[in-house]
């Protein structure tokens, strides 16, 4: 067979992706880290700037976790003891007992009964939503959330979906009294925080209305949240959303390990029976490899750390960098959107000077994240500052120099 024929359909489409402004380009690649010193920070080595180094401002590993000695030492013992990978998926000889550690230490850090471990927070997001959505249920949305939760929707199929306007609880409640008699099931499923933006989801609203309607549907309301950019990076303790809205009524939460807690995967905890039953149909847990046992024992690791002292200190630090960092950018005459979040969003509103911003930034040294349509509507287009513990105050003054010099160049 040839695939000349599907070659020239895909190099029309990729063109087309070109030419509409949404094409990625090429992906930058990282070639080395090197971890802070003093008043300079961690920096970044990339492919074709030969040792020129770069300060990350996109990077979700808000703690800096992934490169803590204990948390590297931990993965690097683990490797030692079971080798590299988990050689196959959970239901054959894929589960290691620092799977199931990691596991209960999850449920109970989030005051659950239990909790599943999957190879990322996409998988778990379709993988949940696909087991959980039934032809008699009806989905309600968040306008803003996630690409995970609007493919996980589509692929489901569910009876009906409903889409709100953002954080629009008004709309919501019209949502779930129309569904009142045309499904069994009703889903509410919501970001915690909304990852472009770093508002927060209205999780105490949520829950009263999931709570004032649940008599109305055979089979209930379930309220379902991704936290995934919330979890180790808000709250006193980092216990994202649910702790700044002090909201325990979420029925399953959903989260990352490839975020604050700096390894790789995803997971969700919820009451033993709706674990057991996802552990049993979830397509993305049943038919796919595990994360390794070595980046279970970092996660292990890495969680210890935030439930700790420690943790809480690092979780100041990064509330008074954040605080720090969008306050200089008002300063400066930006418009930010104002929401207590490591994401710092600079709203440029055009993709043209979003892209000639983030260039500039690239060539002083800096190496952020410009975010455009389809991402964001036309017109929302900005750059994703991302501020993390690596950081330190002389990086984000000099970040904020730079934005100053290109303000006054404009």
């Amino acid at each position: 067979m040839s695939l000349k024929k599907i070659t020239r359909v895909l190099s029309k489409e990729l063109r087309e992706l070109q030419e509409k402004g949404i094409h990625t380009g090429p992906e930058t690649v990282v070639i080395g880290v090197k971890k802070g010193k003093g008043d300079k920070g961690l920096r970044i080595l990339l492919k074709d700037y030969g040792n020129r180094e770069f300060i990350r401002m996109n990077s979700n590993s808000y703690l800096g976790l992934g490169l803590k000695d204990e948390v590297i030492q931990a993965e690097e013992k683990t490797a030692n003891r079971f080798g590299a990978g988990p050689g196959a998926g959970r239901s054959l000889s894929g589960t290691y007992d620092v799977h199931i550690e990691l596991e209960k230490k999850l449920a109970k850090f989030h005051n659950k009964e239990a909790g599943m471990i999957f190879s990322s927070a996409y998988a778990t997001v379709i993988g949940s939503l696909v087991s959980l959505i039934t032809e008699e249920t009806i989905v309600i949305s968040d306008e803003l959330n996630h690409n995970c939760i609007i493919n996980g929707i589509r692929l489901a199929r569910p009876k009906e979906k409903k889409i709100y306007s953002h954080n629009n609880t008004n709309e919501l409640e019209i949502y779930i009294k129309e569904s009142i008699g045309k499904c069994k099931r009703l889903i509410i499923v919501t970001d915690g925080i909304f990852s472009m933006r770093g508002e927060y989801a209205l999780l105490p609203k949520i829950a009263d209305l999931a709570e004032k309607y649940e008599s109305e549907f055979t089979e209930g309301i379930l309220m379902i949240v991704d936290d995934s950019h919330g979890v180790g990076a808000i709250g006193k303790t980092g216990r994202g959303t649910m702790e700044i809205a002090d909201e325990n009524r979420v029925d399953i939460l959903i989260s990352t390990l490839g975020k604050a807690l700096g390894v790789n995967g995803g997971y969700l905890v919820s009451n033993a029976e709706v674990v057991e039953y996802l552990k049993q149909t979830a397509p993305f847990y049943v038919y796919s490899n595990p994360i390794t046992p070595s980046e279970a024992s970092a996660a292990v690791k890495a969680l210890e750390i935030l439930d700790s002292e420690k943790g809480k200190r690092l979780l100041e630090d990064l509330r008074e960098k954040m605080t720090y960092f969008r306050n200089g950018l008002i300063d400066l005459g930006y418009e930010v959107i104002k929401a207590e979040h490591p994401i710092v969003p600079l709203m440029i509103r055009d993709t043209d000077k979003t892209k000639e911003l983030v260039n500039f930034l690239k060539a002083n040294g800096i190496f952020t994240a410009g975010i455009f349509y389809p991402i964001v509507p036309r017109g929302g287009e900005l750059i994703r500052f991302q501020i993390s513990t690596d950081h330190t105050k002389s990086d984000l003054d000099y970040v904020l120099r730079v934005l100053e010099n290109y303000k006054n160049k404009e």
